[in-house]
């Protein structure tokens, strides 16, 4: 009996002078037809985060993403250690960001003279 044949992988190609963005923040949000994750980066002392990526996926696809995500942070959780998150009462974002603070303009204007 013949094995099933396994499908070809997928080649991505990357253009050229693609850019790697980082963010740290995504909202998400959705309609009965779509998924929208907006990704963004919060930093310290900047009030406003703007959006660097919009990714719009299909209800399925998001699912099968988040399926692959959970494989692919299992794997790297095997290989390096269990990624902790902060816990209690507050929201995740609070705990991530509430040490930050911004620069104190006096220690900056006292350092330039």
């Amino acid at each position: 009996m013949d094995k099933p044949k396994k499908p070809d992988a997928l080649k991505l190609e990357l253009p050229e002078g693609l850019e790697a963005i980082y963010a740290n923040l995504v909202r998400i949000s959705h309609s009965p037809a779509e998924m929208v994750f907006d990704f963004a980066s919060l930093l310290p002392g900047k009030p406003r985060s703007e959006v660097v990526a919009r990714i719009l996926m299909s209800p399925v696809g998001a699912k099968m993403f988040y399926k692959a995500l959970g494989t692919n942070l299992a794997r790297y959780e095997a290989s390096f250690g269990a990624i902790t998150l902060p816990g209690g009462p507050s929201s995740l974002a609070q705990d991530l960001f509430r040490h930050i603070q911004p620069p104190d303009q006096s220690d900056s204007e006292e350092s330039e003279s």
